[in-house]
């Protein structure tokens, strides 16, 4: 017998609904969320990734301003129109397409971003409040594989969960996620020895680490649970995973599960986002409330 799926198709099915009815009774008392996406630039993959997200916002009754600008925009410009959009009360959310135009550094775009507008979670305040426990907005890719384990019923307290990757957008927000449900978490990276030693003790794996098939049958236990992260093509060109899937799915069984690819993580990284925005739009009502 095979491992069972975690279909992140229907999950995010269900948890956009939800979000629906939210930003309608946002809407209804005068707040509809907002999101503002910036795109610099002509990178095919990033006008895809745009598109859907603005797709998605108005699926779920979401307001969201797509603002394109070509690469020759300057850093200075990109930053003025940020602090713009800090600065508009129609917006809740934020999000600049990444990768950008080599002489705009990312990380003083993502630190000019309010931290209370920050719905990718990327920015250096957004993982100070992760670090510390305190209340924000997650990552969206980790905060979605947080969905699709609860989806399981598997229980994190106490548990051994291994994340493999230890990127900024992934990894290290996943791991500190998990640590927060009392999991007991190792992270492994591309310079861990024999990373099955760690693997084969895991009741949770997340491997995030974009190399296809690092994980392996041999180094998976019967009745865990995998998450894959990895967006790779194989030698025929199909989208595959950080994970040996037909191999690791029967080597799991009967008890554990596994997502897919695609059909796993990527469409809750668009669920959390609209979530993030959402949850963005309902603190600022809350705030407004507290300060009348």
């Amino acid at each position: 017998m095979t491992a069972r799926l975690i279909d992140g198709l229907a999950l995010s099915r269900e948890i956009r609904a939800g979000l629906g009815a939210r930003a309608e009774a946002l809407a209804a008392r005068g707040r509809r969320p907002g999101l503002a996406v910036i795109l610099v630039g002509e990178n095919p993959a990033s006008a895809v990734y745009v598109r859907n997200k603005v797709k998605a916002c108005a699926e779920h009754g979401l307001h969201s301003v797509l603002e394109k600008y070509q690469s020759t925009l300057t850093e200075a410009e990109l930053l003025a129109r940020i602090k713009a959009l800090n600065a508009d009360a129609a917006i809740h959310g934020i999000l600049v397409q990444m990768p950008l135009p080599p002489h705009i550094a990312p990380a003083k775009v993502i630190a000019a971003i309010a931290t209370a507008k920050d719905v990718d979670g990327y920015s250096v305040l957004s993982a100070g409040e992760l670090t510390s426990g305190l209340p924000g907005l997650r990552p969206c890719t980790p905060l979605g594989c947080m969905k699709l384990i609860e989806s399981t019923g598997a229980a994190l307290r106490g548990k051994h969960a291994v994340v493999i990757g230890r990127s900024n957008t992934v990894g290290k927000p996943m791991a500190l996620l998990l640590l927060q449900s009392d999991a007991t978490v190792t992270v492994c990276h591309s310079r861990t020895p024999d990373l099955g030693l760690h693997t084969r003790m895991a009741d949770v794996v997340v491997a995030a680490v974009g190399r296809r098939h690092t994980l392996r049958a041999d180094m998976v236990k019967p009745g865990a649970v995998v998450i894959d992260v990895g967006m790779n093509r194989n030698d025929e060109g199909k989208l595959c995973g950080d994970v040996d899937f037909d191999a690791v799915r029967e080597a799991l069984g009967a008890t554990g599960w596994i997502t897919p690819v695609p059909g796993g993580v990527g469409p809750m990284t668009i669920t959390m986002l609209l979530a993030n925005t959402v949850d963005a739009a309902e603190a600022a009502e809350a705030a407004e409330a507290a300060n009348a």
